[in-house]
């Protein structure tokens, strides 16, 4: 008997359009259902929209029924056509130049590791740079024995694009940009960057991790020959799917290094397509409405909600701001002040020196608190959001200044005779105390 169902038993979904996305007013719960998760972090993690979500767990569990060689089989249209055309799309780029990977991170190091810049020609990244392109961009220094050099930033925060102009060269061999880096919202001049360099042979690689989804993002306009994102921030996608555009006179070199890569789960690219098409639908009536495009029309309330709450510092150098703001309290733990905010419903991210090592160390701060919006994000979420965060900082303030009570000592232990034995500690390694640390990294010259 053959074991392999028939098509009538389970081939009966769509997974293009028609199954992919809600209208453009699905939201995941009323803004003022009582009890409601105010979620902050969609630069971490975007929350999936319903019909994203409910196609991923089909996927899922059609896989787990029939077999992964099924799934791949009724997605095919999806993963070999549809994903690349809504990324050609939304990059502005032709869909055959466009690939899916499992992170932006991962797909920017398997180009590089195949660049063979010569010795002493130079590499530029920016103070912005994100640990792990860093990591990428120093092996390639140490394989190569290029030379690393860092952009300098005006006073603003800003890149210098004066210094870019007159130090460009053709022994500039790869110049690396994020677009909006992950430790605070300044957005990058991309497309300036790129007519700076256009008349040069560099590669022009843009992280547009924390970009796509909240601005619009044309690699054509910028002018790059490498684009990176994830799926799963701004773009709202599952976890494991990400995007690259590469150049033509790149691709070879890419296709090889991704060849021994493992690739994003046919679940999660079809999860991608959803929210690529759910994006599509929504941008906009998202950019007409009071929010704008993943909520930057509220950016100015949620500053105001940390400026209003006294200790709190801004992390927001630049001139230009996304929908990302980061900020601390200069005497509050972030850790501390993020598990009281989420205790209250209210979700954002604790981020650490060592995710932009050459930026939040300079600044003075080894963690911070960043918190994000989306398109679902509403006026009520932000005013409960500045509730709380005076709350935390009240009682904490609070608690750090009442007075402790005295300590009692416990009693003095009994003297040894000199005839004893000393106690000999048992054997083993030493137990590591209990308390997380972070590791901080610092900047090679």
């Amino acid at each position: 008997m053959n074991a392999t169902p028939s098509s009538t038993d389970h081939r009966d979904h769509t997974y293009g359009t028609d199954h992919a996305y809600g209208t453009a007013t699905d939201r995941t719960e009323p803004a003022d259902q009582e009890g409601r998760t105010v979620h902050l972090d969609t630069a971490g993690w975007g929350t999936m929209p319903a019909a994203v979500r409910a196609l991923v767990a089909d996927c899922a569990s059609r896989e787990d029924r029939y077999g992964p060689h099924e799934l791949e089989e009724d997605l095919e249209d999806v993963l070999r056509t549809e994903v690349h055309e809504r990324l050609g799309a939304l990059l502005g780029v032709p869909a055959a130049d466009t690939a899916v990977v499992t992170d932006a991170a991962g797909a920017f190091d398997a180009l590089v590791s195949r660049l063979a810049p010569g010795r002493g020609e130079r590499v530029w990244t920016t103070p912005y740079e994100s640990a792990a392109r860093l990591t990428a961009l120093y092996a390639l220094r140490d394989r190569t024995r290029c030379t690393v050099e860092v952009v300098p930033l005006r006073e603003d925060g800003d890149l210098d694009l004066e210094w870019m102009a007159r130090h460009i060269g053709d022994d500039v061999a790869l110049v690396s940009v994020v677009h909006v880096p992950s430790g605070c919202g300044i957005v990058n001049p991309v497309e300036e960057i790129g007519q700076i360099l256009a008349p040069y042979r560099c590669v022009y690689a843009v992280d547009a991790s924390y970009s796509a989804g909240q601005l619009p993002v044309d690699a054509g306009r910028i002018g790059c020959q490498l684009l990176t994102g994830d799926g799963w921030r701004f773009l709202r996608g599952p976890y494991a799917a990400g995007f690259a555009f590469l150049a033509p006179r790149l691709r070879a070199a890419f296709e090889d290094a991704a060849a021994h890569r493992p690739l994003p789960p046919n679940a999660a690219v079809a999860g991608l397509n959803a929210a690529l098409a759910h994006h599509t639908a929504t941008v906009t009536a998202a950019a007409d409405g009071p929010a704008g495009l993943a909520g930057q029309g509220l950016l100015p309330a949620l500053r105001a909600a940390v400026e209003e709450c006294p200790g709190t510092e801004l992390i927001a150098p630049g001139r230009v701001q996304s929908a990302i703001l980061a900020f601390r309290h200069r005497d509050l733990p972030a850790a501390l002040v993020r598990r009281r905010l989420a205790a209250r419903g209210v979700v954002v991210w604790k981020t650490v020196a060592q995710e932009t090592p050459l930026h939040l160390p300079r600044s003075g701060a080894t963690t911070a608190l960043r918190a994000s919006l989306g398109p679902d994000t509403t006026p009520q979420d932000i005013a409960r959001f500045g509730r709380a965060l005076r709350e935390v900082v009240r009682e904490e303030t609070a608690g750090a200044q009442r007075p402790r009570p005295a300590r009692t000592l416990p009693p003095a232990p009994t003297p040894v005779l000199a005839s004893a034995p000393a106690p000999v500690p048992p054997a083993g390694p030493r137990p590591r105390p209990s308390a997380r640390r972070h590791l901080t990294l610092c900047p090679t010259p």
